[in-house]
């Protein structure tokens, strides 16, 4: 569920929306009028895990709250006080019972719709494939190799796409909802344009 902060966190008061000059010019923002103190409806880090056991499968795992035959990766927000590493370790634990032996950052993708910046992890784990205990929060899971998996057009979808790719195999993309059309991914996403000069970089996205 997505809250509106309607007051100031500092004071208390009412906030209001008001143009100040910032670096990038004039902009409008929510902000105190009584204190000065700015919303500035930062994005929330979440933590995604492309979750693979010593057989090479990938773990997807279907929320309480989905509808049947809806499958994602294992995410979940990062707590105070802690790394990125240390928190999708965590996660993987909570949501999975599984231990991380081995972790990589596969990339960062955006979720506008929820105002989140995706940061996508490859974790390798270690027990057997039927060793999954899942948390209330998760009532189905499944296994997938890297022939068999379909990705989706939008944030983790491309942590898997990387994934699959990883493994040599070709990418197919698919609809996270069953029964939806298939969409086609986003041009700007995938697939990656890397930097000609050196392909350990990706071309920078045009501004303004």
């Amino acid at each position: 569920m997505q809250y509106e902060t309607k007051f100031c966190l500092n004071c208390a008061t009412a906030l209001e929306w008001m143009v100040v000059a910032e670096d990038s010019g004039d902009v409008s923002r929510l902000r105190c009028p009584a204190c000065g103190w700015t919303h500035w409806g930062n994005p929330t880090p979440v933590l995604a895990a492309v979750v693979e056991n010593d057989q090479g499968q990938v773990l997807l795992a279907r929320n309480a709250m989905w509808q049947p035959g809806m499958f994602g990766l294992i995410t979940g927000f990062m707590e105070a006080g802690e790394s990125p590493e240390a928190g999708i370790a965590r996660e993987v634990l909570e949501e999975t019972g599984l231990q991380t032996k081995a972790l990589r950052l596969i990339g960062c993708w955006e979720f506008l719709r929820m105002n989140q910046v995706l940061i996508a992890y490859h974790v390798r784990v270690a027990g057997r494939p039927e060793d999954v205990r899942l948390s209330p929060e998760l009532v189905e899971y499944q296994w997938k190799t890297a022939q068999d998996v379909l990705c989706w057009p939008s944030g983790t979808g491309y942590a898997m796409a990387e994934w699959v790719k990883s493994k040599g195999e070709p990418v197919r993309f698919g609809a996270f909802r069953p029964n939806n059309a298939n969409p086609d991914p986003d041009p700007a996403k995938w697939p990656v344009n890397y930097w000609e000069e050196d392909a350990r970089f990706v071309v920078a996205p045009r501004l303004g």
